[in-house]
């Protein structure tokens, strides 16, 4: 009885098999047991099943990991959906290529898209009962993940899903359908091919995908490099990737990578010596972790990480779409070469939290954009804070450098630009209108708004009041003088002869955005509009370029995947100033730095080596915003500092140690030498370059003339007088005196380190004095 049960059994077995087989149209094909005359057991309807499946099967390109890199090559972020690393066969190791076919397909270089023996055990197992048993080659595998791939890829989930489904009837349907592809698979690919697909298609466990991302992960070196016993492991996570997760499941891993091992070893892969060394060495010694940054959040750059991805964001050659565009960054391969210089972030970063600390109790920010002339490159931008999409003191999401506020006297920039351009007046002179009136509690002018109307500001009626920090003597004084006074009322008239809107415009054509500038006499001639460091740092550039404008980029280069290079869209450079203008406007801003003008704006900030540097100045209201822009031939950069809420006004500061007096913070006395600091580290080692000279003799000066007029006298020299004795000074020479702001001077504490006068005054007039702050 026994003998006949065990007889029934096998035949059961037998006529199961060949059951299975007949479904597949395997024995029609000749795949299986091309020995039984099968012809007479196949049908012919199982032969037109089979045949009829579809058999189109392609290696697709995979989803991999993008690469930004700074200037210098070193890694910014790795953009992924799937953190993978596409490699040839050749790139990983040959002891990782035999530990993977040794324990998911010993056979896999003897048989065809189907083993006949996996499929015969797979078979006897389900017809005893059991689910359906994989009998899968490695090439099904690679068919399996595929096919789950791209249905993801596609975003059809459901698709996905019935990729890997094990069980009933739609089990056999996808193995059924499988199999068709496999075999399609092994007659277009060489084994070598589709082993090499398999291993970078692959999930590897702990985010990661394809054996090269794995290896770099687990144990920091590349799939090249792998030894045994990390070859076998990781052989071994495939089958069951978050089951046998060396991190989180360590004692399993270990376990499973044993497995692999004595596989390699019973097939004669290994020598019993490497078996024992392999087996000995404990997972948690072996693991060498190392993450890549998938998104800006754990970048080491993060702000310019974000503001480059919004970038590729626009760019056309990664898509018609910004969601298109996306798809590809996160999976396309890319290599994309910035301008950014982490040696330059490192300086901006900490010059920027040397003078602001990161966490002070006035939540006070700072920001810095530099920029080369020439080009537009983002050489690199940095802030006092820490990455944190929670924002509280000291940290932010927001990218200062590339967020917009007000600009202050900085915008004087564009008024000298637009007169120069449209030689308003052949001498560069302003005469500047006497001061009648108060304004909050300053000296200053009423202008009819109808001086200022134009094609895009129609004026009210009435007049608009303008202030100066100090008295100013009424008459002619140059672009120079002005400018490096910041005299308000000079350039409010200044305007009134360019033209507001001429200057609106120039802004426009410096790169400014025309609707964040707001039309009216005060926007335009004190920056109550709005703009960035990188807009600004960028205008300003335009001049250190002999008058080329070049929209900013944060981008090199951009390579796709298989090396292809793809076009970047950026608008080109023009030539929105001629050389002769430029260079008119380097020698007017130089004034703010002039070393010998304790009354300039940026007076104590220019730089180091006598290294000429052009620059203005910008202290909006209250202190709110406080800005320095400038630059040299080689480098422009704007520093900002400020609140980037609403926030009180910055009076009364003490930063780092040091205290700015009891008046306002002014651009001159802490943004000017926060650029100062930033620009000589930068430039350390560089040679000195001097600007263009102006064609011709130049009409502008820095300095004014040591000639009096008939009805002006000399002014004495007050500096390093006491405030008592520089009152008594001046007034014994016919002038009436009013104390000033603190400044910071080289002089001690209390001592006067400039003046409102010019070196020529009319007798009465009335002339400021400005004590050191020390």
């Amino acid at each position: 009885m026994r003998v006949i049960n065990r007889l029934g059994s096998v035949l059961t077995l037998l006529v199961a098999l060949i059951a299975t087989a007949m479904v597949m149209g395997l024995l029609a094909a000749g795949l299986l047991i091309p020995a039984v005359g099968s012809a007479g057991l196949a049908s012919n309807g199982s032969i037109a099943l089979f045949n009829g499946l579809p058999a189109t099967f392609a290696m697709n390109p995979l989803a991999q990991q993008s690469r930004i890199l700074a200037a210098d090559g070193s890694t910014i972020a790795t953009p992924f959906n799937e953190n993978r690393v596409v490699v040839p066969l050749s790139k990983v190791a040959p002891i990782m290529r035999k530990a993977q076919v040794a324990i998911e397909d010993q056979r896999f270089y003897q048989h065809g898209a189907i083993d006949p023996k996996g499929l015969l055990r797979a078979v006897s197992s389900n017809a005893q009962g059991g689910g359906l048993q994989g009998a899968s080659t490695l090439t099904q595998q690679y068919v399996k993940v595929a096919l789950e791939n791209q249905a993801r890829d596609a975003g059809n989930t459901n698709a996905a899903n019935r990729a890997v489904t094990q069980d009933g009837l739609q089990g056999y349907v996808r193995k059924l359908q499988q199999l068709r592809y496999a075999i399609a698979l092994e007659q277009k690919y060489s084994k070598d091919q589709i082993l090499d697909g398999y291993l970078n298609i692959v999930y590897f466990g702990d985010q990661q995908y394809g054996i090269e991302a794995a290896a770099e992960h687990y144990f920091s070196v590349h799939a090249s490099q792998l030894s045994l016993p990390e070859a076998a492991l990781l052989a071994g996570v495939v089958n069951q990737p978050t089951s046998f997760d060396p991190v989180t499941n360590p004692k399993d891993s270990q376990a499973r990578r044993n497995t692999v091992l004595q596989a390699m070893l019973q097939q004669k892969i290994i020598t019993h010596q490497q078996y024992s060394a392999a087996v000995a060495l404990p997972v948690s010694k072996m693991l060498k972790l190392k993450n890549v940054s998938g998104n800006c959040s754990s970048s080491q750059y993060p702000y310019f990480c974000n503001y480059v991805t919004n970038w590729l964001y626009q760019q056309p050659a990664l898509g018609t779409t910004r969601a298109a565009r996306m798809a590809t960054l996160k999976s396309g391969g890319l290599t994309i070469k910035t301008t950014f210089q982490p040696k330059m972030a490192a300086i901006i970063n900490a010059q920027l939290r040397a003078k602001v600390p990161t966490h002070n109790q006035y939540n006070i920010n700072t920001a810095a954009a530099m920029i080369q002339p020439g080009t537009g490159d983002i050489i690199a931008i940095g802030q006092n804070t820490s990455y944190s999409n929670t924002n509280s003191s000291g940290k932010t999401s927001l990218d200062l450098a590339n967020s917009s506020f007000t600009f202050g006297s900085s915008a004087k920039y564009f008024s000298i630009v637009a007169a120069l351009q449209r030689n308003v007046s052949p001498d560069n002179t302003i005469d500047v209108p006497p001061q009648n009136i108060s304004v909050n509690g300053q000296p200053g002018t009423a202008f009819p708004f109808k001086d200022f109307a134009g094609p895009c500001y129609q004026a009210p009626r009435g007049t608009f009041p303008m202030g100066n920090d100090a008295r100013v003597p009424p008459g002619p004084m140059t672009y120079a003088q002005a400018t490096a006074l910041s005299v308000n009322t000079a350039f409010t008239q200044l305007a009134t002869q360019v033209g507001m809107c001429n200057i609106v415009d120039t802004m426009v054509k410096l790169g400014l955005t025309r609707s964040k500038l707001q039309i009216t006499p005060a926007a335009v001639v004190l920056g109550a509009g709005v703009t960035s460091p990188i807009q600004l740092a960028n205008a300003y550039a335009t001049a250190a370029a002999g008058g080329k404008y070049c929209p900013p980029r944060p981008v090199l280069s951009m390579v796709d995947g298989n090396g292809k290079k793809l076009p970047i869209s950026v608008a080109a450079c023009k030539q929105v100033m001629t050389p002769a203008v430029a260079a008119q406007v380097d020698q007017i801003f130089q004034a703010v730095l002039d070393p010998n003008n304790p009354q300039a704006t940026g007076y104590g900030s220019a730089l180091a080596n006598s290294r000429p540097a052009a620059g203005k100045t910008g202290t909006v209201t209250g202190a709110k915003n406080i800005w320095f822009v400038g630059y040299t031939p080689q480098l422009a950069t704007a520093v900002w500092i400020g609140h980037s809420g609403d926030q009180p006004d910055l009076k009364n500061i003490t930063l780092a140690g040091h205290n700015y007096g009891s008046s306002y913070l002014f651009a001159g006395s802490i943004a000017a030498p926060t650029w100062k600091a930033i620009m000589d580290a930068a430039l350390k080692g560089q040679p000195v370059q001097q600007f263009p000279a102006v064609p011709g003799n130049p009409t502008s000066s820095t300095s004014p003339s040591p000639s009096p007029s008939p009805s002006q006298v000399p002014v004495p020299s007050v500096i390093g007088q006491s405030i008592n004795a520089a009152i008594a000074t001046l007034q014994a020479a016919g002038f009436h005196v009013q104390l000033g702001p603190a400044r910071k001077g080289p002089q001690p504490r209390g001592q006067i380190t400039g003046t409102s006068a010019a070196a020529n005054e009319a007798p009465g007039t009335t002339i400021f004095i400005y004590p050191s702050s020390g």
